[in-house]
């Protein structure tokens, strides 16, 4: 298997981000380390074929064990050659395969629609994914609102500690009380339970504040965003690209930190 890299600048995988810490009745300035993450377009002879977000290290690694697990090829042997090159806002990984393997999981395609205009042009894909997020506004609620509705989310779910395993999303309201939660193995779709719960009900989450019992990845950003939330908070910290596209929506972002919770203002310089 033959690997080239195109073009590829190192990137930080855990970017600094500033933000506030609110604890015990204090408020601090903290810089808070987050993970980086960075969509990456693959493309099989030329044809886009998914767009995964991942961390912008051990790029071979991935694209090698992705088309392994994906059931695309059975081992490197099966790969003629891997290139690599920048796109945009992330990569691009072209696998040059036999073309009967790229046939036979054409099923399974995760793309958006359209294909790559070249063998190493995946940029319409990514620029897809990260498509402009909607503005919001909305009063932003207190740390103490937060800081409840943190406390209160275990008890809401009713999932969890029968199955330990399932998500959950939840509509807070200003003051913290949770007014609708939902659960799902994945976390993405507890969120658009929530989303769908407030549609019918017919409530506007500007009203309130979304809590999150997973981390806050560009994904859910984008569907806070979606939806007007003002804030979105989680039990962990976000990624850097989920505080990037935050800050076009306006969206707030926090986390749970120890006994407190950082509210983040963005990425330092």
């Amino acid at each position: 298997m033959e690997i080239r890299r195109l073009d590829i600048n190192a990137r930080p995988v855990s970017p600094t981000a500033r933000g506030r810490l609110y604890s015990n009745g204090a408020e601090h300035p903290v810089d808070w380390r987050v993970a980086e993450e960075t969509p990456l377009a693959v493309l099989l002879n030329g044809a886009a074929f998914a767009v995964m977000m991942l961390t912008p290290e051990d790029l071979e690694d991935f694209v090698v064990g992705f088309a392994i697990t994906e059931g695309i090829v059975t081992g490197p042997a099966e790969i003629e050659s891997l290139r690599l090159a920048e796109a945009g806002e992330g990569f691009v990984a072209n696998l040059k395969l036999d073309p009967a393997k790229v046939a036979a999981v054409e099923d399974r395609r995760r793309t958006l629609a359209g294909r790559a205009g070249c063998g190493l042009c995946g940029a319409q894909t990514i620029e897809a994914v990260l498509r402009p997020p909607r503005r919001v506004t909305g009063t932003r609620p207190v740390p103490e609102a937060i800081l409840a509705a943190l406390a209160a989310l275990p008890k809401a779910q009713v999932m969890k500690p029968v199955n330990h395993s399932t998500h959950a999303a939840a509509y807070c309201g200003a003051d913290g009380t949770i007014r609708v939660v939902r659960e799902d193995i994945g976390r993405h779709n507890a969120l658009d339970k929530v989303a769908g719960a407030l549609a019918r009900d017919g409530r506007d989450a500007r009203d309130g504040f979304l809590l999150l019992s997973s981390r806050v990845s560009v994904e859910m950003a984008q569907k806070a965003a979606a939806i007007r939330a003002p804030l979105v908070a989680a039990v962990s910290p976000p990624s850097a690209l989920a505080l990037r596209v935050a800050g076009q929506a306006g969206l707030a972002v926090a986390a749970r930190a120890g006994d407190g919770v950082v509210i983040f203002d963005g990425l330092g310089s």
